[in-house]
């Protein structure tokens, strides 16, 4: 039966069990889906292969920065220390930030996702395998070079959030900066990578029957986290670039004395940074949501009320970034504003807490690690979510600013809220990860050693920080009465390190080496315990129909069902990593996706990209630009062979009465949304340069009448150019679908053509007027919003060219027209960036009167 006109309550009975059949079909499977040998191995792109090594690695960057703040704690243990040099300290607590940040709490969310999503799913795999990969190795490569820097003295100094105007001008940074700012825009390439991976998983990868009502809670929270990401990241982006601008070129963006702010950089930062806070949050609370039914053994109470209650937060979380910025000066009616914002996130995250409480009071807990570090979680995360409501308060927070106060809160809040929730995951999936069980009285003596360890080392800091700590400093001296306050947080550090070093010990040598748990251990009720003891390569036997939030608990016989290959896709006939896609709402089966297996293109994708940032570092642009192309090359390499392929047979028989066809173009594609949620991001950044050139418009009242009005005629022009860039692509989507790709490769042909001439218009335009953007903000502005313009022409040029290049080789054709539905699609992205940057260059400029 056809998937348009299948019935999910009404499936033909399995076909008889077959113990041959099902043997040959599970070697079928192992040969498909296993792993290579030797150094073969991290070639592989199984993204539960990729999880593990994310974990592996976060955690490894964890370490280092626990390390390091160590170091810190250990040089303000008693006044006077000269344990560290001024300078090594800045650098120090500046990667100590940097790392926990971007190298851990945001990265794990991602790893422990790519890692258990699939099962937890029901699915084979993630969408895009190959995309997990190349995320992971651009999370290494980066996460190196910055960790390295300090090892040759040349690590960044200025804080984890890097404010002008000391960090754009060179002669006071030095190379650290530039490290800072090129190697974690590296790194977002990798998060925001795997936000595409994670939410195309959620919404197209689940098994049918698995409405979005029925997602268990990880699902929903990984969806809302993922989403977060895709608006967070890219205003930090669009920061990096204009400080960078300004580092390497002498741009005029944070300099007062060329109309530049250093607030900007601020608003730039806390935009992704607060949110950034409840990015680490979220996904820890899914933990604690996923954790606590198993153990109550019951549903957990207001799921919907949950579901709400995280999207609220994500909602609120980005109206809190002027929380980090009552000090600065701000008119009053935004400090009312933000505070009532901060205040306000209470609601929906306190609706999670009281869930879990409900769900605990109403049932018999079983007494475990996991519930015991969940329990600790809970704990240490009200009372700094107590502290947040006290900073939030403009007239308090103005007292405790850039104190110790405040770096007790953020710890508090992140450790609590993030932190011991994820150990709390470590001990629960272990034994779902390695098939083995950890040593329950050395878990026990770890938890309490941290639980201890970390409020001994962060509670005093409350009492340092009213008692006017401020942050960041190197020494103090006896006379101002926080040695005894240090001493006590310094022994509470080295208690939390030893109970972490106990953690590591017991996870990395467990008891039972040899014998096995039994499955489903904890006997939970959500899919990845369905996975078989010992493992199998493979995501899932076979796919099922999926009923419920609970199906271990509410669908009596499913794993048998499973193990059986009763349900969908049980074999692998052609020999090809097969999922099976279905709808966003009701997940109804669509069509049958193949993924790639191993390949090492995206190592070396991911290595050239890296080199072309960390040479930039140092200025080396021809090496960077050579480096740049070969990324591109490699990419074009890797899409060519790796996606949109026609099949080698329309339609597939997936079993239980249900044929699903092998190919699929357009808004039912995963690769479609892949396009759509990526350039959502991009916009996003966008929308950054465009919240600058407002900003600068705001603060500055001679912001336009600092140059020559540029020429309107030319404006017209490269809005004309660029719109027929747009306009060509679109003519070549219909010229395919009337099956004249002939007349389609002209128009891909022609329209980048048309970008360029329209993008030459617009420089021109820009050079008539004198602008200069080392000369005014204003200059600079227009300059860097005519930069990304310029970047996604040129993109959008490589991506016709190549669409063209794949029709001529009959690969993207009538029937199979998914490289150009993609493409069309990148346009209209293109064609709103155009109309946004000519309403500022020229719209906006009229109606003001200025051209």
């Amino acid at each position: 039966m056809k998937s348009d006109a299948f019935d999910l309550d009404d499936l033909p009975p399995a076909e008889p069990y077959d113990e041959a059949r099902d043997k040959a079909q599970r070697e079928r499977l192992l040969k498909t889906w296993e792993s290579p040998k030797g150094w073969r191995y991290l070639s592989d792109v199984n993204n539960s292969e990729v999880g593990l090594w994310y974990l592996l690695t976060s955690f490894a960057f964890f370490c280092f920065a626990g390390v390091l703040a160590l170091l810190i704690r250990t040089q303000l243990a008693v006044p006077g220390n000269d344990f560290l040099s001024q300078d090594l300290y800045n650098q120090v607590f500046t990667l100590h930030g940097t790392a926990m940040m971007f190298l851990f709490a945001v990265p794990i969310f991602e790893a422990v996702a790519i890692l258990v999503l699939p099962e937890i799913l029901g699915a084979r795999d993630l969408p895009f395998p190959r995309l997990s990969a190349f995320g992971y190795w651009c999370f290494l490569i980066g996460g190196v070079f910055v960790c390295g820097s300090i090892f040759f003295g040349a690590a960044p100094d200025g804080g984890w959030f890097m404010y002008a105007p000391l960090s754009s001008n060179p002669e006071y940074s030095g190379v650290g900066a530039d490290i800072w700012l090129l190697g974690l825009s590296f790194i977002e390439v990798s998060s925001i990578a795997a936000a595409v991976e994670l939410i195309v998983g959620v919404l197209k990868s689940r098994p049918p029957g698995m409405r979005l009502n029925q997602m268990p809670l990880y699902c929903w929270y990984v969806l809302v986290v993922a989403g977060m990401i895709l608006f967070a990241f890219p205003p930090l982006i669009a920061g990096d670039l204009l400080l960078e601008l300004e580092r390497a070129f002498g741009w005029a963006f944070f300099d007062p004395d060329r109309g530049g702010d250093p607030l900007l950089w601020q608003h730039l930062f806390w935009i992704f940074g607060h949110p950034e806070v409840y990015i680490v949050f979220l996904p820890s609370i899914a933990l604690i949501a996923t954790i606590l039914p198993t153990f109550a053994s019951r549903p957990m109470i207001g799921h919907s009320w949950i579901v709400l209650s995280a999207v609220g937060v994500a909602f609120l979380s980005f109206g809190l970034w002027v929380h980090h910025m009552f000090t600065v000066g701000l008119p009053e009616i935004s400090l009312s504003f933000f505070s009532a914002a901060s205040e306000a996130v209470a609601v929906p995250t306190g609706i999670q807490i009281f869930c879990f409480v409900a769900t605990m009071l109403v049932a018999k807990v079983r007494p475990s690690l996991p519930m015991l570090f969940a329990g600790g979680a809970l704990a240490i995360f009200v009372f700094g979510g107590l502290t947040g409501v006290m900073v939030a308060l403009v007239p308090f927070d103005w007292q405790a600013h850039d104190s110790y106060f405040v770096v007790a809160h953020l710890h508090y809040t992140l450790i609590g809220g993030m932190l011991f929730p994820l150990f709390a995951g470590v001990y629960y999936w272990y034994p779902f990860v390695t098939q083995r069980q950890t040593n329950q009285k050395a878990g026990k003596w770890s938890f309490w050693l941290m639980f201890g360890g970390f409020n001994i080392a962060f509670l005093p800091m409350h009492w340092t920080g009213v008692m006017g700590m401020p942050r960041r400093v190197w020494t103090y001296d006896v006379t101002d009465g926080w040695a005894v306050l240090n001493m006590v947080s310094t022994v509470g550090s080295f208690i939390f390190a030893a109970g972490f070093v106990v953690l590591a010990v017991n996870v990395l040598w467990p008891r039972g080496k040899h014998a096995p748990v039994k499955r489903n251990v904890w006997n939970a009720g959500t899919m990845e315990w369905s996975a078989e003891v010992p493992d199998k390569p493979w995501g899932v036997r076979s796919i099922p129909l999926i009923t419920s939030r609970y199906p271990l608990w509410d669908q009596p016989g499913l794993l048998d069902q499973i193990d059986r290959g009763e349900w969908f896709l049980p074999d692998a006939e052609e020999g090809k990593r097969e999922l099976i896609v279905t709808d966003i709402l009701d997940a109804r089966p669509l069509f049958v996706q193949r993924v790639p297996g191993p390949s090492w293109l995206m190592l070396f994708a991911a290595l050239f990209l890296g080199t072309s940032f960390i040479v930039a570092t140092y200025h080396w642009w021809t090496i960077a630009l050579i480096s740049g192309a070969a990324f591109v090359a490699v990419t074009l390499y890797w899409l060519w062979t790796g996606t949109a392929q026609i099949p080698e047979k329309p339609e597939k028989y997936a079993g239980r009465g249900l044929t699903l066809p092998t190919y699929e173009a357009g808004a039912g594609s995963v690769g479609w949304w892949a396009v759509f949620i990526t350039m959502t991001g991009d916009m996003t950044a966008f929308v950054g340069l465009v919240f600058s050139y407002f900003f600068f418009w705001t603060v500055l009242p001679d912001f336009m009448s600092t140059t020559e009005a540029m020429p309107f005629g030319w404006l017209i022009l490269g809005f004309a150019g660029v719109m027929g860039q747009w306009g060509l692509t679109v003519a070549a989507r219909g010229q395919l679908a009337s099956r004249a790709p002939g007349a389609a490769i002209g128009a891909l042909l022609a329209a980048p053509v048309a970008g360029v001439l329209g993008m030459a218009a617009f420089a021109w335009a820009a050079m008539q007027a004198g602008l200069d953007p080392t000369r005014h903000s204003f200059d600079a502005t227009i300059w860097a919003l005519l930069l990304w313009l310029s970047v996604h022409v040129a993109l959008g040029l490589l991506m016709q060219l190549y669409t063209a290049a794949r029709i001529w080789a009959g690969i993207c054709t009538p029937d199979f027209p998914a490289d150009l539905r993609n493409l069309t699609l990148y346009t209209h992205f293109l064609a709103v960036t155009v109309i946004m940057t000519f309403a500022m260059l020229a719209v906006f400029p009229l109606w003001l009167g200025v051209l």
